[in-house]
């Protein structure tokens, strides 16, 4: 059975170009036609002046909706961290585990196969941030839950999965073979919280490393004989970047100059949520720390950063607003560019026949109004 969902007075973002309206039809979870829609048309959404771009795709949440994955590792808690997400346009995430025990990490791997079983809408795989970190860089890591990565741990991260895996480990306390082993099994490594010289980055992207987690923080900053980890970032063109796009996290004038450095095509926005995002009590406690939220910072008693009260609707408008991007290309940063760091540009991340229907409605100011997740309305 087919739906035709028709959309005009506005913009449409379709394979990188924006048309003024179009008609999607859908045949199951797929696009099955996509074509321009000049003028107003018969049952069509006036988007008076706003926008459907692809779903959004969000590879860090840590949380949402009231939600912690890391208290609620269960397939419950995975669906209510999904569904807030989806308000703001996100129609594919991977629920991300801060640091914690090699027990609580199998939990949240079979937690997110188990989701995904139960076809909770918008999950398509896991991230694990740590606890192979680097304590010089902890963050808001608890860093009494650090560990080496081991040849158990490597095995447990390498199993076969219904979905995409993400580790985050510190390059320089990893063994290199080891990151090859999680690349050629599938898992997705990336650099974060971590001191990495440039030289050592370049060798773990040569072994496998595919990206850098939030560039910028958690990690040293460029100096001109010091490169780092940022430099090694800007300066290959290999590793997918997560960008946090809320004015806090970065400054928008240092995110600019990445973008100037390296281009878009490999650069990602995230979110690196917490529970507060889509929760009417914004305040939470991290792993027995309580953390206040105020005027979208999220810290803790000491000033550390603890994640973001961001959505990715909100990380598109500052993207457009703060670093000067058209929405075309903020639509690709914030979906295509991490699809295709996933593996899965043949799946999602932009609106093109054969692709699953999943888009989002906003108006002119990149508020969304409604999500579709597989041609349902979330």
């Amino acid at each position: 059975m087919s739906a035709a969902h028709r959309f005009a007075n506005g913009h449409v973002v379709v394979a990188g170009e924006v048309w003024r309206g179009a008609e999607i039809v859908v045949t199951g979870t797929r696009i099955a036609a996509i074509r321009p829609l000049d003028g107003d048309a018969q049952d069509a959404i006036d988007l008076d002046g706003g926008w459907v771009m692809p779903g959004f795709i969000d590879t860090q949440v840590n949380g949402g909706g009231g939600v912690l994955f890391n208290d609620e590792t269960s397939v419950a808690g995975v669906r209510a961290i999904a569904e807030a997400h989806a308000r703001y346009g996100t129609t594919a995430l991977l629920p991300t585990l801060i640091s914690d025990s090699p027990d609580r990490i199998a939990m949240a791997l079979d937690a997110v196969d188990a989701a995904i079983e139960a076809e909770v809408p918008g999950v398509v795989g896991v991230h694990i941030e740590g606890p192979f970190l680097n304590v010089a860089r902890k963050g808001i890591h608890d860093p009494s839950r650090f560990r080496l990565l081991d040849a158990a741990m490597v095995e447990l991260l390498s199993r076969p999965r219904r979905g995409k895996v993400i580790v985050t480990l510190a390059p320089e306390l990893a063994h290199r073979d080891d990151i090859a082993r999680l690349a050629d099994a599938g898992v997705r490594v990336c650099a974060g919280h971590t001191e990495v010289p440039y030289d050592a980055a370049l060798a773990a992207f040569d072994a496998g490393l595919s990206g850098i987690t939030h560039l910028f923080n958690a990690m040293p900053p460029m100096v001109q004989r010091t490169p780092g980890l940022v430099g090694a970032a800007l300066d290959d063109p290999r590793p997918w970047c997560g960008l946090i796009v809320d004015g806090v996290h970065v400054a928008p004038a240092v995110l600019r100059i990445a973008l100037k450095a390296r281009g878009h095509e490999r650069m990602m926005l995230v979110t690196d949520a917490m529970s507060s995002v889509g929760a009417e009590t914004k305040d939470f406690v991290l792993q027995g720390r309580q953390i206040r939220v105020r005027d979208g910072i999220c810290s803790y008693e000491d000033g550390t950063l603890a994640g973001s009260d961001l959505d990715m609707a909100a990380a598109v408008a500052n993207a457009m607003g703060m670093l000067g991007l058209e929405p075309a290309v903020a639509a690709r940063l914030a979906a295509g560019n991490p699809a295709a760091f996933l593996g899965l540009e043949a799946e999602r991340g932009t609106l093109a026949v054969g692709l699953r229907a999943d888009w989002v409605q906003l108006t002119g100011a990149m508020a969304p109004v409604a999500t579709y997740i597989g041609g349902v309305q979330a």
